[in-house]
């Protein structure tokens, strides 16, 4: 069993990415500028945007984290994005989410500039990954196709079960997986709440990647011999035997699942470290692109 190290491999990447930012300062030019904006103190995504601040000072990039207030209005968020549309200092920038429940997250991401948006999440840029042109990806699967990638893991020809269909990961990873490229040329299938027997597909999965938020959920007994797994769930679950009252696990059963599996990625320290890699990836890309 080989274990799929996203920390590793994020941190491989941004020493690659420090250094085209030190080629670039050496030849006087500027470096990428990444902002982040977040509405209110949610403790997760507090910290989500703290680590992505931290890993541009790492890289070189300039960062700018704007903290708005939950109480914002829309009409008031929305003249920030326009704001930083507008502003030739930022190379990209990102929402986070979610939004407080009187915004709605889609006028908000229909607002960012296309050619800023390095979360991907644009229609613009989802329908150019859909049609495989030149875009920014979406940073979790843009993540795990890297790390399927650089593992060299085999996926043409091979049966992929996505578990999930969300916008941010199911979604794009069955069209990046079916596409033809390195880390593609895959058959996919698509399982969700309404999926029945999912059993039988799991068992039959060359590679699965389980992006449903149920902590655990895929265990040893539901899948075969040698396959691959990408987790990208994390939950903090209530443990009062824990020193910090919790443990993080993802969307796998890890103990029973490794035991069957050819490459796993593990939780904490998987598909996490890779998405904010690849964020830093598209910043450094928009910056290339905005130069020229």
């Amino acid at each position: 069993m080989v274990l799929l190290d996203g920390k590793k491999t994020s941190n491989a990447i941004k020493d690659e990415i420090a250094s085209q930012v030190s080629s670039l300062v050496a030849s006087g030019e500027k470096k990428p500028h990444l902002a982040a904006v977040i509405v209110g103190n949610d403790g997760a995504s507090l910290t989500y945007v703290a680590s992505k601040v931290k890993a541009c000072e790492r890289v070189g990039f300039e960062s700018t984290l704007v903290k708005l207030p939950e109480t914002i209005s829309e009409k008031e968020l929305l003249h920030t994005i326009l704001q930083l549309n507008t502003n030739p200092k930022i190379d990209g920038y990102i929402v986070q989410l979610p939004l407080p429940k009187h915004i709605d997250e889609q006028n908000i991401l229909l607002a960012i500039d296309p050619k800023k948006d390095v979360d991907g999440f644009h229609p613009v840029n989802v329908g150019r990954m859909a049609l495989d042109l030149p875009t920014f990806l979406p940073a979790t699967p843009y993540g795990i196709m890297e790390l399927l990638e650089r593992y060299d893991v085999e996926t043409s020809g091979k049966n992929v079960l996505v578990i999930g269909r969300s916008h941010i990961v199911g979604r794009p990873m069955s069209i990046l997986m079916s596409q033809k490229r390195k880390s593609g040329n895959a058959t996919v299938t698509i399982a969700h709440s309404h999926t029945k027997q999912l059993s039988t597909l799991t068992k039959t999965a060359d590679i699965i990647v389980a992006a449903l938020g149920i902590p655990e959920f895929l265990t040893g007994d539901m899948v075969k011999n040698d396959v691959t797994i990408i987790d990208v769930g994390i939950t903090r679950v209530a443990d009062n035997t824990k020193p910090k009252g919790y443990y993080i696990t993802g969307d796998v059963h890890f103990d029973s699942v490794s035991k069957k599996a050819s490459y796993i990625t593990p939780v904490p320290g998987g598909v996490g470290p890779m998405t904010i890699a690849m964020l830093l990836k598209n910043t450094l890309l928009a910056r290339n692109r905005h130069a020229n």
